[in-house]
């Protein structure tokens, strides 16, 4: 399982938003009993390039390194400023047929990494060593040129930011300095998984780019809680049939003139409250909550002309609630996406998507997209983009698709950044343009980002009619 610490909270309830690339995978096993003992086969040390990580794992807890090209530290405990991502632990393991490897699995149906057994601990992996300014600057920027996979689609000269950057480097610096040093290096990349939150003389600091030009309007302009409040109101007052609803916060649905159904969902993920949200219950238990929500909305528009799925304003989450609202809008299996980690064909995944086992809608299908759709929103509409009966409509999407990979720095600073290759089938891939609406539609103008947006969802219903006319 690959999380997005990225919790969607202003109007939608507080639920953490996460995301998983694989294919189900039923030989995966608890690394952990139910009396909290893991068997004797998966203890001992196990390294993975692909991560830079070590994993120690004894008979009743798992302590993870970072093993980076300049150092090797253990991973800092989570505080208030860390997301997610580096609060969670591996639950399952596969045995492979080499028994010097194995693969590594947050959640049943996630992405496995695969982990080389060593004899022992490196001796570069050392407990309570003291990192000056210099030391964090090499660990940072050794992270990015070891793992960060798109210098040249997002046109970064990194070696030239790194060298001027570290002129302005010395020890005894102290934090505000350092941070404003690494927010020169991180900031001007422009990708919205690569981001590193922490505590600078006890505040709260954050340095992430590349959120488009939407959300930052927003954030100036009132706030996106207000926002998505007024947007959820219109929709159900003023552009839906009577009987629109808010479902778990996250799904907003109704028809539109008794001919088109309309469905927008917030989050890939988030429709339970199930605690804790990396748990295989909650991973199971969303599932199955969002094949129910599915299963009645699909049979309720079955008759429909036509379905607006907006995921305009969709933040991402979980990738196995991506591929299961694919499955739905089609009668035949497809190759959905592939996901490739540049220097590790090991790492690489192919995912096929059969279609859903519940009620299918096959007719035709209008995708609403903006620069607010990423990540899990992004892949849904990568898959569903190859589909006959389906038209993209907005704008082009944010152009952020990989599992940010977390990289704490020694000091307590977190550090996430973009080392999956996403792409089709054939092989393209948007990372940094984003994918391209077949019919352009200005989803939030600034000068109306609410009362746009239900200008926008009126003209796709209004496409939908004339096709069927």
């Amino acid at each position: 399982m690959q999380f997005i610490a990225r919790a969607f909270s202003v109007l939608l309830i507080a639920a953490p938003v996460l995301t998983a690339c694989s294919e189900p995978n039923t030989t995966a096993r608890p690394i952990f009993s139910a009396q909290g003992v893991s068997p004797p086969e998966v203890r001992g040390v196990w390294a993975s390039s692909e991560k830079g990580w070590i994993l120690e794992i004894g008979e009743t807890g798992i302590k993870r390194w970072q093993n980076t090209p300049t150092a090797c530290y253990p991973s800092p405990a989570p505080d208030d400023a860390t997301p997610l991502m580096g609060q969670i632990e591996y639950q399952l393991y596969r045995p492979t047929t080499d028994p010097k490897k194995t693969q590594f699995q947050y959640l049943p149906g996630d992405a496995s990494a695969t982990f080389e057994k060593l004899k022992h601990l490196p001796d570069q992996c050392i407990n309570d060593q003291t990192f000056s300014e210099t030391d964090l600057f090499n660990i940072l920027t050794s992270v990015f040129d070891a793992h960060f996979a798109f210098f040249t689609a997002r046109k970064i000269d990194w070696a030239s930011r790194v060298a001027v950057a570290r002129q302005s480097v010395t020890d005894g610096m102290g934090e505000k300095a350092l941070w404003s040093v690494f927010d020169q290096l991180i900031s001007g990349i422009g990708d919205s998984h690569t981001k590193m939150v922490g505590l600078v003389d006890g505040e709260k600091r954050r340095i992430q780019g590349g959120l488009g030009e939407t959300l930052p309007f927003i954030r100036l302009n009132g706030g996106e809680g207000p926002w998505i409040r007024a947007l959820v109101d219109q929709l159900i007052s003023d552009v839906l049939d009577p009987g629109a609803e808010l479902i778990a916060d996250r799904i907003v649905t109704g028809k539109i003139d008794d001919q088109i159904g309309y469905i927008q969902i917030f989050t890939m993920g988030g429709f339970t409250d199930i605690e804790p949200a990396e748990s295989i219950e909650w991973s199971k238990g969303e599932l199955k909550e969002l094949n129910r929500i599915l299963d009645d909305l699909l049979t309720r528009y079955k008759d429909c002309d036509a379905i607006i799925l907006d995921l305009s304003n969709n933040r991402g989450g979980y990738d196995a609630v991506a591929r299961a609202i694919a499955a739905r809008f089609s009668d035949t299996s497809f190759k959905g996406y592939r996901v490739e980690v540049p220097g590790h064909p090991e790492a690489s995944t192919n995912y096929e998507i059969p279609p859903a086992k519940g009620i299918r809608y096959t007719s035709p299908v209008y995708l609403m997209t903006s620069d607010v759709t990423v990540s899990g929103g992004e892949i849904t509409t990568m898959m569903m983009k190859q589909l006959p009966n389906v038209t993209l409509v907005g704008r082009p999407t944010r152009g952020s698709f990989s599992t940010p990979l977390a990289k704490p720095l020694p000091n307590g600073w977190y550090l996430e950044l973009s080392n999956e290759v996403f792409m089709t089938p054939a092989g393209d891939v948007y990372e940094g343009r984003g994918i391209p609406p077949d019919i352009a539609l200005d989803i939030y103008p600034q000068s109306a980002p609410v009362k746009g947006h239900a200008a926008a969802v009126e003209k796709t219903a209004d496409l939908a009619k004339k096709r069927k006319g």
